[in-house]
């Protein structure tokens, strides 16, 4: 008859209350400190917030092309490829939180959880980085470096791209969303291919500054020199756009600051009324202009109606509806003899509009202001026609707010047509308070003029600007 283990349990009852060694418990607690007491690792979650200056507000576009050196520079100097993985999730981890930092009215801490876990997405960033470039660096070596870990840094921006993480926020490639040169990359492989360049970049100036022979720095350089180029290079090659044949003038209202649903569509009208002197073709409301579903408002759907016949236009407004299932964004064409065309947002915000994996994460909407039900999404992209005062019928696509964040416009390369930011939506990396206003015609070349507008009706104008209509 065997002896029962002292430790394993309680003798007789049947039970595994297994515990561990008080030795066992300190070691392993020993670790937990060992691990947040590294300050090589703090440094890399500093390194991987660093790349988010190059996007809105800081802006500083020009950092992207050289922010990823000391995170790189950190993950190659690991004493292993354990240590080297271990850098690239703080690593992730500090670029997440500083790329999303706009979610923590929304979630609050939670975005520490989310940061923990999106940022073990670069392990293989950095690990690639330590096989291929820790000493002594070669040129094979080099050469496969500038190739797979762009490659893998590609991987996770196509991974957070994902609709359920969330959708794309601060890909790479979007930081030089000023510089129509660089971005002639993007017409030859989207946005994905101006991040690779931007990465290969990075990986270049590491191989320069740590290769110890002159012929692999020679490569590194070369390597840093020729993706900076291929953007211009490609855009001095493409064709010009065709001259425009005529003008669409779209006015977009702006009331400013006001959470009353009431008073903001008062203040909307008011503004849109007089209009027609601009002559415009459509009339742009803010996202969430109306906090009704106009089919069940027939009062002011008839105020739109004739405002749209005095203004000679028709109006874009954009109601947020109720229905059985659920509440929706919807994008409504208003003109004198009433609803035109509809699109619903089908991309949603993650936490402020919806919760991702809401089974696991619903919590949340309990410690903090993430979405308390899931927004329903519509069915995808759609193509409305406007009709412009000479009676001509315009093809358009409508994006609203963070659908324009996506490197997909969807069928057929829709127009551009969305107008400010919800109560929730937030805008671009800059932050909360950042909208845009875009019309492109349907199936225009890619490098056309896009006009933006800041055209909220619940933000406050931009420093310099004045509240009321603006034509652009």
């Amino acid at each position: 008859m065997s002896r029962p283990r002292v430790g394993a349990g309680r003798v007789g009852d049947g039970t595994a209350t297994a515990q561990r060694p008080p030795g066992e418990r300190k070691n392993g607690s020993m670790a937990v400190w060992r691990a947040l007491t590294q300050p090589a690792r703090y440094a890399a979650l500093v390194a991987g917030a660093l790349p988010v200056l190059a996007f809105p507000a800081p802006n500083l576009e020009f950092l992207a092309w050289f922010a990823l050196v000391p995170g790189l520079l950190l993950m190659r100097a690991s004493p292993s490829a354990r240590e080297g993985g271990v850098r690239g999730w703080w690593f992730g981890a500090g670029f997440i939180f500083a790329a999303h930092y706009w979610l923590l009215p929304n979630i609050g801490p939670a975005l520490l959880l989310v940061a923990v876990v999106m940022g073990a997405l670069w392990i293989p960033v950095a690990v690639s980085t330590w096989i291929l470039l820790r000493p002594p660096v070669t040129a094979a070596r080099g050469l496969a470096a500038l190739l797979v870990v762009p490659s893998y840094w590609l991987v996770i921006e196509w991974i957070r791209s994902w609709q359920g993480f969330g959708g794309p926020w601060a890909l790479l490639g979007a930081s030089q969303w000023q510089h129509p040169a660089v971005l002639g990359l993007a017409a030859v492989g989207g946005v994905w291919l101006v991040s690779f360049a931007i990465v290969a970049a990075n990986t270049g100036i590491v191989i320069l500054l740590t290769a110890g022979r002159t012929p692999v720095r020679a490569v590194g350089a070369a390597a840093a020199a020729i993706v900076i180029v291929a953007g211009p290079a490609a855009f001095a090659l493409t064709p010009p756009p065709p001259h425009p044949a005529r003008f669409v003038t779209l006015t977009l209202v702006q009331p400013g600051i006001q959470h009353n649903p009431r008073i903001r569509v008062n203040a909307s009208e008011r503004l849109s009324a007089g209009l027609g002197r601009l002559h415009p073709n459509l009339v742009v409301w803010g996202e969430s202009s109306i906090a009704n579903d106009l089919r069940k408002d027939p009062r002011l759907l008839a105020r739109l109606e004739a405002l749209s016949a005095a203004d000679g236009a028709q109006i874009l407004v954009n109601q947020d509806s109720q229905t059985p299932v659920g509440k929706t964004k919807v994008a409504v064409l208003v003109g004198p003899r009433g609803i035109v065309a509809t699109y619903t947002k089908t991309r949603l915000v993650p936490f402020g509009e919806y919760i991702p994996f809401r089974q696991q994460l619903g919590w949340l909407a309990k410690i903090s202001r993430a979405a308390p039900a899931n927004m329903i999404p519509g069915s995808g992209a759609k193509v409305i026609r406007m009709t412009a005062r000479s009676g001509q019928r315009i093809p358009i696509g409508v994006l609203i707010c963070f659908e324009s964040a996506f490197p997909d416009p969807g069928p057929a390369r829709l127009a551009r047509c969305a107008a400010g930011r919800g109560d929730r939506a937030p805008g671009r990396a800059g932050g909360a308070d950042r909208g845009l206003g875009r019309l492109r015609r349907a199936g225009a070349p890619a490098r056309l003029d896009e006009h933006r507008a800041a055209g909220a009706a619940d933000r406050a104008p931009r420093p310099g600007t004045r509240d009321g209509p603006h034509t652009v």
